[in-house]
């Protein structure tokens, strides 16, 4: 099971990070934001924090987890500039977040499901 969620999360899904997952060919578009102090006592065997403040925000799970990482990546919703420049920044982040958990699961999570 994954589930998303964050510790400040907005009343909607950015327009932005839909338009480029679809272009990834992934639709959130039906996706809520969800607080997640509703998943914090829930069994986990990973708990993965992204944002680059969210080490410091993430509450304590009081749930057991079997790993906790932390992958600090920039927050697109955050940046200022051109429309041009503010979608770079979310493609970026799209494909920062797909290159390090592809790596992620290639280096240790595929090795124990086998």
């Amino acid at each position: 099971m994954v589930r998303s969620a964050g510790t400040e999360p907005a009343s909607q899904v950015n327009q932005k990070a839909v338009k480029v997952m679809a272009e990834a060919g992934i639709d959130i578009s039906k996706h809520t934001p969800e607080l997640v102090d509703k998943y914090i006592n829930d069994e986990w065997e990973y708990v993965i924090t992204v944002c680059d403040r969210a080490n410091e925000t993430c509450p304590i799970f009081s749930g057991k987890v079997n790993h906790r990482l932390h992958m600090g990546f920039e927050d697109p919703s955050h940046a200022t500039g051109t429309e041009e420049f503010i979608l770079g920044k979310f493609y970026k982040v799209r494909d920062e977040i797909k290159e390090v958990f592809n790596k992620l699961y290639a280096e240790e999570i595929e090795s124990q499901l086998q």
